[in-house]
């Protein structure tokens, strides 16, 4: 993969933080935040193209991951699995998908559970379709491989954790 530097040095979104001992971090949060909003303005059209407007991404990620293995979650299975820390976002994408129709609530023991619906099943299947169409054909076209873009995603995934860590460490300054 060619690496984007220019003779005016990395590309950031804030050259102030690149002038530090890893200025490569800083070209990775700007391709973050870049892929971040692309990420979030996609799945709110593909969405509405499935049928479903007017949700928000968090609300399309929390009914994803309802809709994963048919299995029912509770609040902390789904922001754990999300990594949302404030579980009030979540409550609250649990209520306008439950108003919507496309989720519902049931009870284990004192446990609250949600599951989708046939409605919001419907749904992520046409999001499917629609990415698989859209999306996956395109990506596809770009020759890189599912393992390229497996060992891409494993390299995120440990990267999430020292964010996650230096939060931490920030939290107690």
């Amino acid at each position: 993969m060619a690496s984007e530097k220019s003779e005016f040095g990395p590309i950031v979104s804030s050259g102030h933080l690149a002038s530090g001992a890893l200025p490569a971090l800083s070209e990775i949060e700007f391709g973050m935040i870049m892929l971040n909003h692309a990420f979030g303005r996609w799945m709110v059209r593909c969405m509405s193209a499935a049928g479903v407007p007017d949700l928000s991404p968090i609300d399309i990620l929390v009914l994803h991951n309802i809709n994963s293995r048919n299995k029912a979650k509770t609040l902390a299975d789904i922001a754990l699995v999300l990594n949302i820390e404030d579980t009030h976002v979540v409550t609250y994408a649990l209520k306008k998908l439950e108003r919507l129709k496309l989720i519902k609530s049931g009870r284990r023991g004192k446990e609250k559970l949600v599951m989708v619906t046939e409605a919001g099943a419907e749904a992520c299947n046409r999001y499917a379709a629609v990415r698989e169409e859209l999306l996956v054909k395109s990506v596809l076209a770009t020759e890189v491989s599912g393992d390229t873009l497996s060992a891409m995603a494993a390299r995120l995934r440990a990267l999430s954790g020292h964010y996650d860590q230096a939060a931490r460490a920030a939290a107690s300054l």
